[in-house]
């Protein structure tokens, strides 16, 4: 290497350009360079500002064409399906948020609507339950009117055995709504059976099928007098059986008995439906003939019944009279 291509000192010691040590940037070198850079970054900001002009004064001139329209096409041609892919890719992602806010509210509204279709439900199952009820209070009023006795309205609370008695109704009216022991209770389809005892505010009720039950009955069409006796089976198979006093009398398949009524009324008052004969059976060694008699009133679904009481009496409850007013 010759003296003239080693470098000298002072190529060795000068500094890059644009770098400068923070020694340097004081000497008069140092000030000049750095003038040298900042007007290259102002002349190459100036002149982007000028070529942005001309490129929007150019598109604005153009009309319905543009200078510029082939590069928007090429730029359009390989950036469109870029965005078009990334779009698919973000578009889900980005919609999650929707789709989650979407989902919650469906399924606002379908809690909403399964709670409006269960009040709905509730809503008609009451309102069959008040028609049933109404047609009852109905039949009951009519009852009271054809048979001639005032009636105090009560509820069925209950079926089962109380004291010794294997069927038996608890009805929600007690000594309060004038109820008392050995009073007649009926409902809109004929005889159910005697008060027992009573509360303040309830009573226990025999009813005609109960196994000790016994009642006075007479044939609607020969009005031959006998005894019904109940077999103390509740719903389909429950019947009771009819035995004459003159047993030489035989029933006929279809006729109606009804109550034979007690002294004073009490504890069956008279002329309430009871059933009708089912068939008759004859016992040749004992010479006697029994009937079997289909009770009117279905036991199994008693609901609203009526406790035969004296004209006039008072009650915590509405009275029917006996000609079909309600007493108050």
């Amino acid at each position: 290497m010759t003296l003239l291509d080693r470098p000298t000192k002072a190529g060795r010691d000068q500094p890059a350009l644009g770098k400068l040590s923070p020694g340097d940037r004081g000497r008069p070198e140092a000030r000049r360079l750095g003038t040298r850079r900042t007007g290259s970054t102002r002349s190459l900001l100036i002149a982007l500002v000028l070529a942005c002009a001309t490129l929007a004064k150019l598109d604005s001139q153009g009309g319905d064409t543009s200078p510029l329209d082939p590069a928007r096409r090429v730029v359009g041609e390989v950036f469109g399906p870029l965005e078009t892919g990334a779009a698919a890719v973000v578009g889900p992602i980005a919609a999650i948020p929707s789709w989650v806010r979407a989902l919650d509210s469906l399924r606002q509204q379908v809690d909403d609507l399964e709670a409006d279709n269960s009040a709905l439900r509730g809503q008609l199952a009451s309102v069959d339950l008040d028609r049933n009820r109404l047609t009852e209070y109905d039949g009951l009023t009519s009852t009271a009117k054809t048979a001639g006795y005032a009636l105090v309205p009560s509820r069925v609370v209950a079926i089962g055995p109380a004291q010794s008695f294997s069927r038996t109704a608890t009805i929600d009216a007690g000594s309060r709504a004038g109820v008392a022991p050995d009073m007649t209770v009926v409902n809109n389809d004929g005889l159910v059976g005697r008060v027992l005892r009573v509360t303040r505010s309830t009573a226990t009720v025999l009813l005609i099928i109960d196994g000790d039950s016994v009642v006075g009955g007479r044939l609607g069409n020969s009005l031959e007098a006998g005894f019904l006796r109940g077999r103390g089976v509740i719903g389909n198979d429950g019947r009771l059986d009819l035995e004459l006093v003159d047993q030489t009398v035989v029933p006929a398949k279809g006729d109606v008995v009804s109550s034979w009524g007690s002294e004073a009324g009490a504890p069956y008052v008279a002329d309430i439906p009871i059933g009708r004969v089912e068939g008759v059976f004859s016992n040749v060694r004992e010479s006697t003939q029994r009937a079997v008699i289909e009770p009117f009133v279905d036991f199994s679904a008693l609901d609203l019944v009526g406790v035969v009481v004296p004209s006039g009496t008072m009650s915590d409850r509405a009275v029917v009279e006996a000609d079909g007013t309600i007493a108050k």
